[in-house]
């Protein structure tokens, strides 16, 4: 019975794989947390070491990559039919993948990161103005650009290939221009069992800091001892909110807590603006923005050859977001690729990119100048304590506000109820992805399957946040260390992934008919019509439209990704569906 219901409701291969090594970890964590603890520190520092410049220069060029192909002519093609309509609109789509993409992090090192490179800055003195200003340039350039950069070369390969081409929503359905109907056997299964336990490890690393910044505020509120195992209770609990979102699905469950969770947000951040420094909050923006487009092309590609503090500072900061971002991609990208149906490449890389980028910054702005602002005009303030305890930064930075201590309170209260929303977002949004890695690509898995892995993403965080306590190391180190690890094999996929991808959109035909004969009726109706707004262009997705000399033509992209046996996937290039076939015998017939 059981093996039956594997066969119909999962990829067998991928789903036993990855929860059999899912719980052999959990094991390993769980009898020896110790021994784990120790031996990822091992690997860790290896990478770190070693692979430090794989990290850096593939998150960089994937910005570059992602840029270049909105603004080129592919930009116009569809994640699905030339016909398709977006599925959800464009604020519920917004709100989804900004909560799902960031989330608990913005939180957590809102105040935390611009504190701790001011204080302790990789290069420069550290408390100056230009520490300030260089503690927001590294703060913007690790949740700018490059982590959705990261998250949208694998959501667009996804989206593109499974919406369409017809292929299942699988990770190694991208690379199937590159092994063709091998993704249906060990090498596809294999790269979908690497993108489970980087979503696997990626979720565990968002959910023990989320555990550790509730913790933190029962302390500051009710004088709870934030110790490790009050914060796997408080994962337990959480994920309990989480299931509960998995019952109701996507429509009643994400979405609607995807909304209240951006509104709640939203609130937070008004809240410290208008009673933080606010005119000089609106020149910081202005001024980080500056800096941070200044400076990127630099930053992007820095790994301080020769300094031995700055390249520990880049590993403890820079490499451990860059693991962090990519382990989550498959997360991220997959969860994006299921809402982003009907979309144009153009519409998906800039709503991705520049949308959620702009609001980090607005964020960021708000709360770390509101926080150095505070320090460089107190040096003694408690916020200079912040870069100790991460996780406090944000209570002890609203209890600084000039507002009655009823106000502080209450924004605390906001603080961990949006940090518990975060929480419980990530965890169902990231059950449904993992199911859908481990199902064979079916974009509406079964809730009980969605269960079974929030649960087991809840389990994982708190065998890790064991598993660093046991070792010696403060737990947010065991979870930088998971994340760092989890990305090494999934930085590897992502670049054969954007070799893919641009290897299909060659299969695309932007087919354009020639003008034909009309009648002088329409010739006269076209008069009128050169007014138009539209007058000399050509819409997008073949729509018809009218020339300045009363000429029809339409321009559109056809293609489809063959994957019968007959057809290599070396001559994706040649491939085109019986409607671009049509349309190209007529072009050719007309001359």
């Amino acid at each position: 019975m059981i093996a039956r219901y594997l066969r119909e409701h999962t990829s067998p291969p991928v789903f036993v794989s990855s929860a059999v090594l899912a719980l052999a970890f959990v094991l390993w964590g769980a009898v020896a947390p110790a021994s784990l603890g120790s031996v990822a520190d091992a690997v860790n520092s290896a990478v770190t070491g070693n692979l430090g410049w794989l990290y850096i220069f593939t998150a960089s060029a994937f910005v570059v990559f992602v840029i270049v192909l909105m603004a080129s002519r592919f930009g116009r093609v569809k994640l699905g039919p030339s016909d398709s309509a977006p599925e959800y609109k464009t604020v519920s789509w917004f709100a989804m993948l900004f909560t799902a993409g960031m989330g608990i992090g913005l939180v957590f090192y809102a105040v935390a990161e611009p504190l701790t490179h001011f204080t302790s800055p990789p290069t420069g003195e550290a408390g100056t103005a230009e520490a300030a200003e260089n503690a927001m340039l590294y703060t913007f350039y690790h949740w700018g650009l490059h982590p959705w950069a990261i998250y949208i070369v694998l959501g667009l390969s996804l989206g593109y290939f499974s919406f369409r081409k017809g292929l299942p929503l699988r990770p190694a359905a991208a690379l199937y221009p590159l092994i063709g109907n091998r993704i249906n056997s060990w090498p596809g299964y294999l790269v979908d069992v690497v993108a489970v336990f980087g979503t696997l490890f990626g979720l565990a690393t968002s959910l023990g800091i989320g555990a550790q910044q509730v913790g933190a505020g029962l302390e500051t509120l009710f004088g709870l001892e934030n110790s490790t195992p009050l914060q796997i209770v408080l994962i337990l609990l959480i994920t309990s909110v989480a299931a509960v979102s998995v019952l109701l699905g996507i429509d009643k469950g994400i979405r609607n807590l995807s909304l209240i969770n951006l509104w709640l947000a939203l609130a937070l951040m008004l809240f410290v603006f208008f009673f933080g420094p606010t005119r000089d909050l609106l020149n910081s923006l202005a001024a980080n923005v500056g800096v941070y487009v200044q400076q990127l092309p630099g930053l992007s590609f820095q790994t301080f050859p020769g300094d031995a503090d700055a390249q520990s500072w880049q590993s403890g900061w820079t490499l451990f977001y860059w693991g962090w971002w990519i382990s989550w991609s498959p997360f991220v990208g997959m969860f994006l690729a299921r809402i982003s149906y009907g979309r144009t490449i153009r519409q998906f890389v800039a709503g991705a990119l520049f949308a959620p980028v702009g609001a980090s910054m607005v964020w960021m702005t708000v709360f770390g100048d509101t926080a150095l602002d505070i320090l460089r005009a107190d040096p003694a303030n408690p916020l200079a304590g912040a870069p100790d305890s991460p996780e406090t930064s944000m209570f002890l930075l609203l209890q600084q506000l000039p507002v009655p201590e009823i106000l502080t309170l209450l924004a605390s209260v906001l603080s961990i109820v949006v940090v518990v929303l975060f929480f419980a977002t990530s965890s169902d949004s990231g059950s449904l992805v993992i199911d859908i890695l481990t199902n064979g690509g079916d974009p509406n898995p079964r809730w009980q399957q969605r269960l079974f892995w929030a649960v087991l993403e809840g389990i994982i965080a708190a065998v890790l946040l064991g598993a660093g306590a046991a070792a010696g190391a403060d737990a947010l180190s065991a979870l930088q260390t998971a994340s760092i690890l989890a990305g090494l094999p999934l930085c590897i996929v992502l670049i054969l992934m954007a070799v893919g991808l641009m290897k299909g959109l060659r299969s695309e035909r932007f087919v354009v008919a020639l003008p034909v004969e009309v009648s002088p009726a329409l010739t006269l109706r076209s008069s009128t019509a050169r007014s138009d707004d539209r007058n000399g262009q050509a819409p997008e997705n073949g729509q018809a439209a009218i020339d300045p000399n009363g000429a029809l033509y339409s321009e559109t992209a056809v293609a489809t990704m063959a994957t019968s046996d007959e057809v290599e996937p070396d001559s994706g290039d040649d491939v085109l569906d019986h409607a671009g076939d049509v349309a190209l015998e007529r072009r050719q017939g007309s001359t």
